[in-house]
């Protein structure tokens, strides 16, 4: 089957021109840079606009796009998808047909499920948990603790195709996988190969600001001190540390949901050293600040903590000269009814994937952040980071992997809206800019007119 997509706005982490893509099968046949078509063009645009036409009179179904901006599918390596161990909240196949709706066609699951993704036989398992279910492409994170330095070791050196990267909790969060011995760390930090992915929060100062927040306010801490207990003091020895050892090993460091301004510049400083090292945040961090707290009490909670104003301002420059790498959604979903405890039993983490390119669409607007560098952190630079073969990238000889989203239209976040499983979203009554209205994954049509069709058809990605 042949698909040709014209008439449309094509953006790439290079440029953003009017142009075609051709869809060859699973495979990404062409892509064609015709410019604006009310100009002469220049000699390379005036030979793709031939390409097109040719291609008009040979292929299976010409589509025109009508002006609809093309994208590369976004590859979201920070999700939490919850199974095994924990499918009241989510599984593999509610939130990857979710994931399709916020442009995502590639994701990489976090090992903090039960049990905890800790060893290669538990990935595989895992692996199987999402053949013919996921409606995107799945890979997985292997994660480590305390105990298990000679499995990391032994699956980066024998099965780097396997899985993403090794996960690192510096601070507690959902979960029960805390790394903080100072040996297993430099051991962690010595593996080449695969990135290290890093949670970075310092669980002595957490322990302590929560110490005083209970003997002020008892069983009745507000949410808005949620920042105050998970503090940016915490996040700031914790990512400094997580830096240094990165700088000393030479490791290939993606430091996870960056949430302050200072670990930005530290991230920033620390690639002069290291240029392997990356920073991602997540649209949670580019959306809200501390503000929303009061209003929006447990659904905000997540780790590291949402911080300011100023941290997000800071984060979304961040995101426009190119200090943010990647956007990861941290996707953590939670039952209704758990988020509606206190604050020290509600649990952290929001589900947000189904918004994530929107509300990129929406920043960038915001902020006039070119969209080359939404399409570099969303889908092209995750690729490169995680090293996945033949994705991320509107190219030819690729998995066509493709997002048509309609930046003419807005669209207001409702409950009836919503694909998680959980039901529910910080994001409810917020308008974002930008519709998800068509998705192939691998070649195939899987959302059509802002529905998902057809059978899952994700493949399992392929580390290099």
């Amino acid at each position: 089957m042949v698909t040709l997509l014209y008439n449309a706005y094509v953006v790439t982490g290079e440029r953003c021109s009017g142009g075609a893509v051709l869809i060859n099968g699973d495979r990404i046949g062409g892509v064609y840079f015709t410019g604006d078509m009310t100009e002469p063009g220049t000699q390379e645009e005036r030979q793709a606009r031939e390409q097109v036409e040719e291609w008009k009179g040979k292929a299976d179904e010409c589509i025109d796009l009508s002006g609809k901006m093309i994208m590369a599918g976004g590859i979201d390596a920070h999700v939490h998808f919850r199974e095994p161990g924990m499918t009241h909240k989510a599984d593999m196949e509610s939130e990857s047909r979710a994931a399709l709706l916020g442009g995502v066609t590639s994701f990489i699951d976090m090992p903090n499920t039960v049990p905890a993704t800790t060893s290669m036989e538990l990935l595989e398992d895992k692996a199987r948990l999402a053949e013919g279910r996921a409606y995107a492409n799945y890979g997985f994170n292997l994660g480590a603790t305390n105990s298990n330095l000679s499995e990391l070791q032994d699956a980066a050196a024998n099965g780097k195709w396997k899985f993403g990267g090794i996960k690192v909790f510096m601070g507690s969060s959902t979960g029960n996988m805390l790394v903080d011995s100072d040996d297993t760390l430099n051991g962690i930090f010595n593996i080449h190969g695969k990135p290290v992915l890093v949670h970075c929060e310092d669980e002595a100062t957490i322990k302590e600001n929560l110490g005083k927040a209970t003997a002020k306010y008892g069983d009745d801490i507000p949410f808005s001190m949620h920042p105050e207990i998970r503090s940016r003091q915490a996040c700031i020895r914790s990512s400094a540390k997580a830096l240094e050892l990165a700088i000393r090993h030479h490791t290939a460091l993606h430091l996870l949901h960056v949430s302050t301004a200072e670990e930005m510049k530290m991230a920033a400083a620390s690639k002069i050293h290291n240029p392997e090292i990356t920073a991602e945040t997540s649209a949670n961090y580019l959306w809200f600040s501390d503000k929303d707290y009061d209003r929006l009490g447990s659904r905000v909670k997540c780790n590291p903590a949402i911080k300011s104003e100023a941290d997000r301002e800071a984060l979304r420059e961040g995101l426009k000269n190119g200090t943010i790498d990647t956007i990861g959604s941290d996707h953590a979903p939670h039952a209704e009814e758990e988020k509606q405890k206190c604050y020290r039993q509600a649990p952290s983490g929001m589900p947000s994937i189904q918004q994530s390119l929107p509300v990129l669409l929406t920043v960038a607007s915001e902020e006039d952040i070119p969209l080359e560098r939404i399409a570099s952190a969303f889908s092209e630079k995750p690729a490169e980071v995680f090293r996945i073969q033949n994705r991320g990238k509107l190219k030819e000889g690729f998995f066509a992997d493709i997002v048509v989203i309609d930046m003419e239209k807005e669209q207001t976040v409702t409950k009836d809206s919503l694909l998680y499983k959980c039901g529910w979203s910080p994001y409810e009554g917020y308008t974002l800019k930008g519709s998800v209205e068509t998705v192939f994954v691998n070649g195939r049509k899987t959302v059509d007119g802002r529905k998902v069709t057809g059978a899952p058809a994700g493949e399992r990605l392929i580390f290099g």
